[in-house]
């Protein structure tokens, strides 16, 4: 199962509509999440179009984010894999094994909010930040995540640049 991971789209200020760099990646997908900071339920439209789309809300998101579907803490299973989402991790100092205690079943943790991508393993949990594709603040580049999944495990989770 190929999954595209995004948050902090920031639209209608950042994100206008899907970047080429992201669509590119989007249609290769099979499932789309979104760890928050939508701002409007359009994008989560517009991401439907590519894949399926799970996502959560940030402190950015309002009541219309909530009535398309995104609670603030969403636990699903894709491919055997048990993922925990939630916008905001908490400051990154002791982030893995806080969230390994907050979700204790799961294998993944999908999160966003400092715009900052992140990928930690340890013991077969992942704790995973895409970083955002529209607003990357102090970061090189716009980003995305790409997870692979199969059998009950993370075979591949990558950050991916899509801005120059």
């Amino acid at each position: 199962m190929r999954v595209a991971v995004l948050s902090d789209t920031h639209a209608p200020r950042f994100w206008k509509t899907c970047p080429p760099a992201v669509a590119a990646r989007l249609g290769e997908a099979d499932l789309i999440l979104h760890a928050g900071d939508v701002c409007v339920p359009s994008v989560l439209d517009e991401l439907a179009a590519f894949a399926p789309v799970h996502a959560v809300l940030g402190n950015n998101d309002g009541a219309d984010v909530a009535a398309w579907g995104a609670p603030e803490e969403l636990r699903l299973t894709v491919a055997g894999v048990r993922i925990a989402m939630l916008h905001d991790s908490g400051p990154a100092s002791g982030r893995l094994p806080r969230l390994r205690a907050r979700f204790p079943d799961a294998d993944l943790v999908v999160f966003g909010h400092s715009h900052i991508p992140w990928n930690e393993e340890s013991g077969g949990f992942r704790v995973f930040n895409p970083g955002s594709p529209t607003d990357k603040r102090r970061q090189p580049h716009g980003t995305i995540g790409l997870l692979e999944l199969a059998d009950g495990r993370v075979v591949s989770a990558q950050i991916v640049p899509v801005t120059p």
